[in-house]
């Protein structure tokens, strides 16, 4: 019989986690961050990279966004990882801008994962790319070594799409107003055909029957106060999840590695160590 651990976390953060001076605008140790652009199959991926040590980790973004999002994790996770963060297919600073469906997204990454050579890696997929790192590592096991999902998406939203872009708004308080340039930009990249065409495909998933196959030791990182995907999916994904454990960040929305960067990043740190 599968076991499912406690529905609640193992490890809950207090309510004013420890900050580092100016943490906002830059980790304490600077890491050189470089940009690639690499084609593969009839894509081009661009990609950020930093460190040279420590095992793989690719940062997967999430609907209407890009490797952008995690400007204040790359550094601090590249002190103990080689770290990788996507722009998806249609996404950020990658190609083509039409034709976009889940199934060519993963099929990208995993040929981009085989030119850059990583035979096996750590997955960190937040929303809509948690849904595509949940179903990378029920099919690919052998090349995910461990897996963090940061309010995914996946299971049934039961919400219409006006009403989710409601809830989105909402939970993009939490950012405050220096995000916003960062969200318009990302989402003019991207464009409304690719944004509506990864809204209807993401809606029409159902990732319950996938969790059951995930056996790759997982953490399932959730903002207290996320709006668009609430607590209570995070809680289903978690005790969906063999080997799973669930982290809960207070007074986090949606976007928890942006809204509470120092948190997130021990909790990664910790998980993957």
């Amino acid at each position: 019989m599968k076991r499912i651990t406690p529905p609640y976390p193992a490890r809950h953060l207090p309510r004013r986690p420890r900050r580092w001076p100016f943490a906002a605008s830059r980790p304490p140790a600077e890491v050189p961050i470089i940009a690639r652009t690499l084609r593969v199959g009839g894509s081009r991926l661009h990609y950020l990279s930093a460190g040279e040590a420590g095992p793989p980790l690719v940062l997967v973004h999430g609907f209407s966004s890009s490797s952008r999002w995690w400007r204040h994790n790359i550094g601090p996770l590249a002190r103990q990882h080689r770290v990788y963060a996507l722009d998806l297919v249609g996404f950020g600073r990658s190609w083509p801008k039409h034709r976009f469906t889940l199934d060519r997204a993963m099929e990208a990454v995993l040929l981009w994962m085989d030119a850059v050579g990583l035979e096996r890696a750590d997955l960190c997929g937040h929303s809509m790319g948690g849904f595509l790192c949940m179903r990378l590592a029920a099919a690919y096991p052998e090349l995910v070594r461990r897996l963090v999902l940061v309010d995914a998406a996946g299971l049934p939203f039961d919400a219409p799409l006006a009403t989710l872009m409601r809830r989105a708004y909402r939970s993009s308080r939490h950012t405050g107003l220096r995000f916003v340039p960062t969200s318009v930009t990302t989402t003019l990249q991207a464009g409304p055909l690719v944004l509506l065409q990864a809204a209807r495909d993401l809606l029409g998933r159902d990732a319950r029957d996938l969790l059951s196959q995930i056996r790759t030791p997982t953490l399932v990182i959730w903002g207290e106060e996320d709006a668009l995907i609430p607590l209570s999916l995070g809680l289903s994904l978690h005790m969906g999840i063999a080997h799973s454990r669930l982290a809960v960040i207070p007074g986090a929305g949606h976007n928890v590695m942006y809204e509470q960067p120092e948190a997130f990043n021990l909790l990664v740190l910790d998980f993957l160590t």
